[in-house]
């Protein structure tokens, strides 16, 4: 399977570029927001290899969690991979994020092919997401261990959410507050 690609671009558009790898051209495609970061000529790209009975495609991303976003909503029932490269192209990591958790439909209806029922589904089964790596990265691993900690002592994490909701400092601290929080529910 391959992981990851270095090469030189010999052709771009918006949806794909061709890599030249040592004389081998490789057809990935990317998202718009890779597009647009990618000004160099030789680049490297995290990639999700797609292999269906009748395509081998491969799916370019220059930042992991753009690749995070796309590896997890493909793994969503009816959800392939050109919807999860609208998703891409719509949003980036951290804006997805923030509306996964803030369960925006209307703002997931925005990415061409998703309607209402796709939506809300994809909102449904990516109520954790959590963006690794971001500018908030010391609060989100930080939530994101508070919350499993809050979960083995057998709280709902929806209810987990809720209480931790504008809480900020480091596991501890997030997990005392939540504990709080949780005991007035």
């Amino acid at each position: 399977m391959i992981v990851g690609i270095e090469g030189t671009v010999e052709r771009k558009e918006p949806t794909f570029v061709h890599l030249n790898v040592n004389g081998l051209i490789y057809e990935v495609q990317v998202s718009i927001n890779t597009s647009n970061t990618i000004d160099d000529k030789r680049i490297k790209l995290f990639i999700t290899q797609v292999i269906r009975e009748d395509s081998n495609n491969l799916y370019g991303f220059m930042d992991k969690n753009e690749k995070k976003m796309f590896d997890t909503v493909l793994k969503i029932n009816g959800v392939g991979p050109k919807v999860g490269l609208a998703i891409c192209s719509t949003f980036t990591a951290s804006t997805f994020a923030k509306v996964v958790a803030s369960k925006d439909v209307s703002m997931l209806k925005r990415v061409p092919g998703i309607g209402p029922k796709a939506a809300s589904r994809i909102l449904v089964e990516l109520a954790d997401f959590i963006v690794d790596g971001n500018e908030e990265s010391k609060d989100s691993g930080a939530l994101g261990e508070a919350v499993m900690a809050l979960e083995s002592l057998g709280f709902k994490q929806e209810a987990i959410r809720k209480a931790l909701t504008g809480c900020s400092g480091n596991t501890s601290t997030l997990v005392k507050e939540g504990l709080k929080k949780l005991q007035r529910l």
